[in-house]
Formats: structure tokens, C-alpha cells, sequence
């Protein structure tokens, strides 16, 4: 997917310009013949799936190839130097500020004395890996082709919120089944498989147990859980090419209604890739940390 340039004047500076400007973007080329960005927007979420939806949709259209960013300083600090001439990557982060409690409250309990305050955001700047040049860093530990004890961690993930999973053949010719609180797997499907089916499952379990499910259709659902397995599989190092042309169905001239689609697959995948694996937290500092959440 190219990038698409925006003027200095127009940047969005809010959470809500962030993503309308992107999903308008993102709509544009849907309508001019590049199906494509959809599929390339959902990799990149698999890339930052702990960066707020806002940020995963900028980082997406300014270098939809990045893998691993991190401001000037924290690369300085790991022994990595940004290229000369080397454009940063604009995302949104938020500005925090200290509300002092009364003196009453504080003399109450010590240890409550201020509480952290939005008071807006502000532009800020991170390269990705590509962009820089230095030390070798470690490498990020990936699954290609089998997702490992994946499976076991997210049944174990799925029975703590009360969802329990189990195998069956009497399902066939379905993969996988949820039916709200418990989820079927179709036995002697690949490992591989087996993990993308409890993907989707799990995707319907988290995504369409609500009153949200009344207001969609059951191609915008089915396609929601498969948008979810792609996310994680390509997180974990899973290949998932097949289903990618399907994504298009998300979109129906309705931009309010693509942008909800996207947002909930990527808070749906961010749910399940931290409990497969905690997020890597060396490589960007408090500040940056803060910046996923604008």
C-alpha cells in the first residue's frame, strides 16, 4: 500500500481526526481498485497490536512495511543510531499532567496525594528498525508454520473467562463451533489450523457475545473472526494468505461502519496476543509507553 501524504495544516490532532482521516484514506483507496489496503492495514495491526487503534492506523499509512519502532533516544539507548535523513513516523501521543489533591484527601492517605490527568495530545516521532543502524538486537522469539504452546495458552486464557473448549467430530464439516461460554474444535486438523480455528472461535466468543451482535450481519461477523486469526496468526509467525481477499467484505460504502469493524478486530487481537505473550517493554521508554494509548 502507498503512503499518502498529508498537508502540515490538516494533521489530525485529536484521537477521533486520527481515525477518521485514516479510515477516509483507507476508504479511498478501497474505492479506487486497491483491495489490498485492508489486508495491509490488518498485518500492521499484528505488527503493533499493543499501540492504540489510532496509532496502528497511522503507523500503517505513513510505512505500512515497519515492524519494530521506538523513538530517537530509546534506539540511542540500544545501541542503534536513525539513518541521516530518515523521516519519523508521526503518531499521537498524550500529554499527562499531576492533579494535586486537596490537603484534607492527602493527610487522609499519603499515598494518594495526586492523580495522573489527560490534558491532551501532542505530536511525536518514532522510527522503525529499518530506519536505523547499529547493534544487532535480539531477535523477537517467532512460530513459523506452528504456533508452539499457543494452543495451550489460549485455552487456558479462554477457561479464565469462562469459556471452555473442547473437540468433537460430531461438528463436521464446521472447523469450529462457538455457541457463547464453550467452544468446538474439529479434531486431526493441523496444528496450525487447529490454532487459527480457535482464533475464530475465540474471536466470535470475545467479539459477538453482546448487544453489538444484533446490529451486524453474519458475513461482518464471520469475517470480523477470521480478520482476528489473521492478526494473530501473522503475530506468532503463522502463514494465513487464503481467507486475505475476504477482508473486502468489511466494507460497504459505510465509513463509520469500517472504522468500528477495525477497531474492535484490534482490540479483540490485542486481548488475545498479551495473554499469549507478554509485550515486549525494553525496547521504548515510559514516555513512548504512554504514546500506544493516544
Amino acid at each position: 500500500m502507498n503512503t499518502i501524504a498529508i498537508t502540515e495544516s490538516k494533521k489530525p490532532n485529536t484521537k477521533q481526526e486520527l481515525i477518521a482521516t485514516n479510515v477516509k484514506l483507507l476508504i479511498e483507496q478501497l474505492e479506487a481498485g486497491h483491495s489490498e489496503a485492508l489486508t495491509t492495514y490488518l498485518t500492521v495491526m499484528s505488527r503493533f497490536h499493543n499501540y492504540s487503534f489510532g496509532n496502528v492506523l497511522e503507523i500503517a499509512r505513513q510505512m505500512p512495511s515497519a515492524t519494530r519502532v521506538a523513538g530517537f533516544w530509546t534506539w540511542k539507548s540500544l545501541g542503534r543510531f536513525v539513518k541521516a535523513g530518515q523521516k519519523g513516523i508521526r503518531i499521537l501521543a498524550p500529554i499527562v499532567g499531576v492533579r494535586r489533591k486537596k490537603d484534607e484527601v492527602a493527610q487522609k492517605d499519603i499515598t494518594k496525594q495526586n492523580e495522573r490527568v489527560l490534558l491532551g495530545f501532542r505530536n511525536a516521532y518514532v522510527f522503525d528498525i529499518s530506519q536505523t543502524e547499529g547493534v544487532e538486537l535480539p531477535c523477537l522469539r517467532q512460530v513459523t508454520g506452528d504456533p508452539g504452546e499457543n494452543i495451550e495458552r489460549l485455552t487456558a486464557f479462554l477457561n479464565s473467562r469462562g469459556i471452555s473448549v473442547s473437540y468433537s467430530a460430531n461438528i463436521a464439516p464446521a472447523l469450529g463451533m462457538s455457541y457463547g461460554g464453550r467452544i468446538a474444535i474439529l479434531p486431526g486438523q493441523s496444528k496450525a489450523e487447529t490454532f487459527a480455528t480457535l482464533v475464530h472461535e475465540a474471536g466470535h466468543e470475545l467479539l459477538h457475545r453482546s448487544e453489538r451482535r444484533t446490529a451486524t450481519t453474519k458475513i461482518v461477523r464471520e469475517t470480523e473472526a477470521e480478520a482476528v486469526a489473521f492478526v494473530v496468526g501473522k503475530a506468532v509467525g503463522l502463514v494465513n494468505e487464503d481467507s486475505s481477499a475476504s477482508y473486502i467484505q468489511l466494507y460497504h460504502g459505510n465509513a463509520s461502519l469500517l472504522a468500528e469493524s477495525l477497531e474492535v478486530i484490534q482490540q479483540t487481537a490485542a486481548v488475545i496476543l498479551d495473554a499469549l505473550e507478554p509485550p515486549i517493554s525494553e525496547e521504548v521508554t515510559s514516555e513512548e509507553l504512554e504514546a500506544v494509548a493516544a
